[in-house]
């Protein structure tokens, strides 16, 4: 009798392990590099904007705010963590 109950838990434990290695993990991983990416933030950086606008950072602004210029003589504040959504930098290979 008692074996049948814990054989009907063990298809929601899978499912759960399931989702949790193929929804849950990767999420963690990308908002985790994400946030790394938005804390190395410098002046000079080419940035895309969640808007899809590219630009060139020009200043930080308290740490959680940062000037883009868009055009020449065209700069607009952007919250960091939400509003850069990638760095167009090619990655430096260390050697």
């Amino acid at each position: 009798m008692q074996n049948s109950g814990i054989g009907q838990f063990i298809p929601l434990i899978l499912i759960f392990v399931i989702f949790y290695f193929f929804l849950i993990r990767p999420q963690q991983k990308k908002v985790k590099e994400h946030k790394a990416m938005v804390e190395n933030l410098k002046r000079g950086d080419k940035v895309v904007t969640s808007a899809g606008i590219i630009g060139t950072i020009e200043r930080i602004i308290d740490n959680d705010k940062v000037e883009v210029l868009i055009a020449e003589n065209v700069k607009v504040e952007v919250v960091k963590a939400t509003g850069i959504q990638a760095l167009m930098n090619a990655p430096e290979v260390k050697k």
